[in-house]
């Protein structure tokens, strides 16, 4: 079952313009050190790496169903990749509670996140899915 979906779109040239502005102090608030990590080895696309993050942040606290309020930090929401490219969302203090509390009983809630851009604009597009746990999952009495 859906239980919760988000999209955003971010201008990429006005990441780049927050980037020359406030450096650090916006990279360190908004993103993780691996999120931070993965930008700087894309030196040429750092911009547009940054863009797709903060978009899937955005759309992650949508699809969460609060929107960034309630307590839901930007760090609270991290996105990396598996070795096949394929983005994966995190989710870590508040946000994590937040799922944590949105699952139905007897399930588990799977992130799904798709990620894009094409200068100017970045998207990221999430969908909060639960899914019945199986037997196997289920604790043994």
């Amino acid at each position: 079952m859906i239980l919760g979906v988000g999209t955003d779109l971010a201008n990429i040239d006005r990441i780049s313009a927050v980037l020359e502005r406030h450096g650090d102090r916006f990279r360190d608030r908004v993103f993780t050190p691996r999120e931070q990590a993965k930008a700087a080895r894309r030196s040429r696309a750092e911009a547009a790496t940054y863009a797709k993050r903060w978009a899937a942040k955005e759309a992650c606290s949508k699809a969460l169903g609060t929107g960034l309020r309630m307590g839901i930090s930007w760090r609270d929401m991290a996105v990396s990749n598996l070795a096949t490219g394929q983005p994966v969302m995190h989710l870590t203090g508040w946000a994590a509670e937040r799922l944590a509390a949105m699952t139905p009983p007897g399930h588990e809630a799977l992130v799904h996140v798709s990620l894009t851009d094409d200068h100017p604009w970045a998207q990221a597009f999430v969908v909060i899915e639960a899914r019945p746990k199986t037997a196997a999952d289920l604790p043994q009495t």
